[in-house]
């Protein structure tokens, strides 16, 4: 008797996609999404929201635990001092489309009923994610993509991407098809972790300023 594969086991997103969909027929697939086994384990999917005709969009890595609770991202503490950032830089965050590589929050528990702690997702996670970044491109079609850390960066520019090594710089490469302009930086919850918190965040403001700049 042939074993049935769950299909999780393929790791693509892609058969859950619809073509030519706008965002909010994208979001309600992407709510039954079942293209990797992190759906099982999270509260739900968390699709990229904002300004569906974005001149910028920004892509940080998952959901985060605020995020899993209440289906949107960037709500939870490191998306208001984005928010910040983006002001300070000059850019109105409500004017931005924000999303993640990977949908679903991924995590680990020390014990149960503990807090829930962020894991970082694997290339195979992210590709598997892949599908629904490019249908977001291809709708919100922006000028800018601000890729907010490594793993962003390993998910549009591939397993070589270092942070460390692009940051604050305009790159120009083809993702998903499309050319597309770049400006990397470090993600917001970085900046949280940093011992020199105000160092750090002045670092992403700069950054932030970059792509104003591109924009502008």
């Amino acid at each position: 008797m042939a074993v049935t594969k769950a299909p999780e086991d393929a790791y693509t997103a892609a058969p859950f996609v619809p073509d030519g969909a706008a965002l909010p027929a994208l979001r309600r697939a992407a709510a039954g999404c079942r293209g990797c086994p992190l759906h099982r384990d999270a509260t739900q999917t968390v699709f990229g929201a904002g300004d569906a005709h974005a001149r910028i969009m920004l892509v940080g890595e998952q959901p985060g635990d605020q995020e899993d609770r209440q289906g949107k991202p960037f709500v939870g503490p490191a998306g208001k001092l984005l928010d910040r950032a983006l002001a300070e830089a000059g850019l109105d965050p409500g004017e931005a489309y924000v999303t993640n590589a990977v949908k679903h929050f991924k995590f680990t528990r020390a014990e149960p009923r503990k807090r829930r702690i962020h894991k970082a997702p694997t290339l195979r996670e992210m590709t598997a994610c892949g599908p629904w970044l490019a249908a977001e491109l291809a709708v919100v079609e922006p000028e800018l993509i601000v890729v907010l850390g490594a793993t962003a960066g390993k998910a549009l520019l591939g397993s070589s991407f270092r942070v460390t090594e692009v940051r604050g710089t305009v790159l120009e490469r083809e993702i998903h098809g499309r050319p597309e302009r770049l400006v990397p930086t470090v993600h917001p919850s970085s900046v949280l972790r940093a011992d020199d918190r105000e160092a750090a965040y002045q670092g992403l403001v700069t950054d932030l300023r970059v792509a104003a700049r591109v924009l502008s």
